[in-house]
């Protein structure tokens, strides 16, 4: 028999729609791949709703994610009306929780602010495109000291 766990842990996965419209296609096929993946190895499937465009969100449109989910045979471990350890399940709702992690970050040392202009980050993104590299942030911040950093 194969092992059921993918390096002796659990699985869990999750789908995060965000009530803005309907389930469409796209979003069914990656609900429907994550549901069978947790499925097929004992693990847990969590429905997350990604509920942070508030201008855009309507209770209608997640009836309607919700109904279309249960019409598809989709079950949800973890998510609304299914309750777990690992809540909320509304995105909204989880703010306190990154306002803690970005504290720890800032007490580790391992976040820091970054006062780079738009401008140039485009421009270091340019160059690196241009010598064939993929873009991405050069910690140019991150050698600030307190005094700057206050500064700025």
């Amino acid at each position: 028999m194969a092992n059921q766990s993918l390096n002796s842990r659990p699985v869990r996965v999750r789908f995060a729609p965000s009530p803005t419209g309907m389930l469409h296609i796209g979003g069914a096929r990656t609900a429907l791949f994550n549901w069978a993946f947790a499925k097929r190895y004992q693990g847990t499937f969590i429905l997350r709703i990604e509920d942070t465009d508030t201008e855009r969100n309507s209770q209608e449109s997640l009836d309607s994610i919700l109904s279309s989910m249960k019409w598809l045979g989709l079950d949800w471990q973890e998510g609304p009306d299914a309750d777990g350890d690992f809540g909320p399940y509304f995105q909204s709702q989880r703010t306190h929780l990154y306002d803690l992690a970005l504290e720890k970050g800032k007490e580790e040392g391992w976040l820091y602010p970054c006062f780079c202009s738009g401008e140039r980050v485009s421009q270091l993104k340019e160059e690196q495109r241009a010598r064939k590299e993929n873009p991405r942030y050069d910690r140019h911040c991150l050698t600030l000291s307190s005094a700057e950093v206050q500064e700025k």
